[in-house]
């Protein structure tokens, strides 16, 4: 096992952990400026700002690292494939913290544990494994007690919902990943590709869900906006998301499905104490959460599922989606 390769993927979950309670207060402080405009729509202006810098600063170390940024095709396949599915997936998650607690929005993102196998399983026309078919219903209930789903009238919350709809796309995500023709690719050239597509993706959305540039900025009108927003792109967006592309292929995808169970760890423990500390700071209404039963029996269900999944030695991973890589 890369062990150098364990700990930039730890690190990077904490800062994913980091980003949902800054994202939230960012959320917040934005309504504050621009009470009138819609979660969609100040959830697409974070993204642009967030990934635009993001890919600027990605092509500045780009340059300096490897003096130029010439591109195979396969790495601008690989990057836009990320920009696409992982922009989408964050843009509906962003909006659906806006609607949920960061604790619970973290741990329902865990629902790739159930989509993952179940992509796999389609793809290669088989049936699960008695561990698969175990550890999805275990990660279902936990989903279902986490969203407050009513069994009555098979409905969820918005932001669970949401949140439900970004895992589905995180986990194309995550499987663009595990392509073998993408080994190899340059992780940096592929995170410039990746923010670029990102930040292009959703720019034309300010205008289709808002009221353009001018809005977008007017959000950002508190000072604490910018402070929460270079939260958002150094640690959680720059760093975690090139040490993502740039380890994750040293280690298996047992390994590294593991390793991302810490996430919502993460965000749970910041978020005990962090919206407490970015409130007092930009004076605004965002209490630390408590641990509840709801958080603790979900959340645990969830973590038991994916450590069962992905413990080593199990035969649950039947390998990547395609052997040529098409």
């Amino acid at each position: 096992m890369n062990a150098k390769a364990v700990r930039m993927l730890i690190l990077a979950c904490a800062m994913w952990g980091l980003s949902f309670p800054a994202i939230k207060a960012l959320a917040l402080s934005q309504a504050a400026s621009l009470p009138d405009a819609g979660t969609w729509f100040l959830s697409t202006a974070t993204m642009v700002v967030r990934f635009s810098v993001a890919g600027v600063l990605a092509l500045v170390i780009t340059l300096i690292a490897r003096g130029g940024v010439r591109m195979v095709g396969r790495e601008i396949a690989q990057g836009i494939g990320l920009g696409v599915f992982g922009g989408l997936g964050m843009l509906v998650q962003v909006d659906g913290l806006a609607h949920t607690e960061a604790s619970t929005s973290a741990f329902l993102t865990q629902g790739t544990v159930f989509f993952i196998p179940l992509v796999k399983m389609l793809w290669h026309r088989r049936l699960p494994l008695p561990r698969e078919a175990v550890c999805c219903l275990i990660a279902l209930a936990g989903i279902a007690i986490l969203s407050g789903f009513d069994w009555r009238s098979f409905q969820m919350g918005r932001g669970e919902a949401e949140t439900l709809v970004a895992a589905l796309l995180f986990t194309a995500h995550i499987l663009c990943l595990e392509v073998p023709a993408f080994r190899g690719n340059d992780a940096l050239k592929v995170s410039v590709v990746m923010f670029a597509t990102i930040a292009v993706m959703c720019l034309p959305l300010l205008w289709i869900v808002g009221d353009g540039w001018s809005a977008a900025a007017q959000s950002f009108a508190q000072p604490s906006s910018w402070f929460f927003l270079a939260i958002l792109i150094g640690p959680c967006t720059l760093l975690a998301f090139m040490w993502m592309n740039c380890w994750q292929p040293h280690v298996s995808a047992t390994t590294a499905g593991l390793i991302y169970c810490l996430e919502p760890v993460f965000t749970s423990v910041f978020a005990l104490f962090l919206p407490g500390w970015l409130s007092a700071m930009s004076a605004l209404s965002y209490a630390d959460e408590k641990v509840t039963t709801t958080l603790l029996t979900g959340g645990g269900l969830i973590l038991l599922a994916n450590v069962l999944m992905q413990w080593p030695g199990t035969k649950t991973d039947v390998g990547p989606l395609n052997e040529h890589g098409v």
